[in-house]
């Protein structure tokens, strides 16, 4: 095959066929050989669902993978910031650069953002060859390696929630979820200074694996006790007086934003960045009471990329302990059955050969 490619059918329903070699057609654009590509919760949700929102039509398989690294093989006739042979982490979703959103410096809002592996037509990274506007790659330093390249994308998730928590130095600080983008908040955090740095999970591995990576402590909550009852024994546990300066919540799960909110202090800070049912309840009268902050976040946004490459490059957060295992191109939906068993922390596809 020219360029073997990972196309998903339906739930349940994938296979490696050939896709056209990604000709440049834009002097800014290059074309990467993806040495590999980062297993994400949305790619097991649409390995069993068939997609999240839009859904993928057999009639028109779509190429899986958003997280990926990979070297330059190509570049247009305008590019002169890279060269054949470059490693580079690859940003997965560029914009139109004319809309609202875009020219307001938020260009993660775009309507017409063209995002890797999204229903019906924006094929994925998990191919041979990909194509990507330049300015959507980011060279890596020498010592940082192309698996560690991976972990950029949902590094700069952690980064965006951060800065929109506009979190400082000192503060006390809950994240709710110790997966990959929830261990790398804590890392984050840290980074920027937080003081108090508490996982919340239910999984007691990932919780002793969170205080090993970045948090400061770590809380199981039990199952029985109602959400009021797990805040309240958080502030207790942690002697955090009224309540924590900033939440981020990294689940969608809706027990976890109903503690998210109570845990907080008056005038504190809540970021929702995991995603789960499309409604859910909370207790607005407390959000409302103390007059908290509470803010969406959607994937990354202007600067985020590059303020993830100085953590890398500045050595304030390492990614090479979240990676867990890679799986041969051919073994695909093997590495998606793996992470939806909830083994490692995160897992690898390598590229195809």
């Amino acid at each position: 095959m020219e360029n073997p490619a990972c196309f998903l059918y339906g739930p349940g329903v994938a296979k490696i066929e050939n896709s056209p070699y990604p000709s440049i057609t834009d002097p800014h654009d290059v074309v990467l050989k993806i040495v590999y590509i980062g297993v994400c919760g949305s790619d097991v949700h649409f390995w069993y669902h068939g997609g999240i929102g839009k859904k993928v039509d057999a009639a028109n398989p779509l190429i899986m993978g958003h997280e990926a690294s990979g070297m330059v093989w190509h570049v247009g006739s305008a590019v002169t910031s890279l060269r054949k042979g470059d490693r580079v982490a690859v940003e997965p979703g560029f914009p139109c650069r004319r809309c609202k959103s875009c020219k307001a410096g938020t260009y993660n809002l775009c309507p017409q953002m063209t995002f890797a592996a999204s229903p019906p037509n924006s094929h994925g990274t998990l191919r041979k060859y990909y194509k990507i506007p330049v300015d959507f790659c980011y060279k890596l330093p020498e010592f940082i390696g192309l698996d560690e390249g991976v972990l950029m994308e949902p590094l700069s998730v952690a980064v965006h929630a951060s800065r929109l928590a506009d979190i400082k130095i000192g503060q006390d600080f809950v994240i709710f979820g110790a997966g990959t983008v929830g261990l790398l908040c804590a890392a984050v955090a840290k980074a920027m200074g937080a003081k108090n740095i508490i996982s919340v999970d239910v999984n007691a591995s990932r919780l002793e694996f969170a205080t090993n990576f970045a948090a400061t402590a770590s809380y199981l909550p039990a199952r029985e006790d109602s959400p009021e009852d797990t805040a309240r024994a958080i502030i207790d546990n942690f002697d955090l007086d009224e309540g924590v300066d900033v939440v981020i919540e990294a689940t969608g799960a809706e027990t976890c934003i109903d503690v998210g909110i109570q845990v907080l202090r008056r005038g504190g800070t809540y970021i929702q960045t995991g995603l789960g049912k499309s409604k859910v309840q909370f207790p607005i009268v407390t959000l409302s009471e103390k007059e908290l902050t509470m803010k969406g976040c959607f994937r990354y946004g202007a600067g985020d990329y590059e303020l993830a490459m100085h953590l890398l490059e500045a050595k304030k957060v390492s990614v090479k302990s979240l990676i867990t295992g890679a799986f041969p191109f051919e073994q695909a939906t093997e590495a998606w059955e793996y992470t939806k068993s909830g083994q490692g922390i995160k897992t690898l596809i390598r590229g195809a050969l």
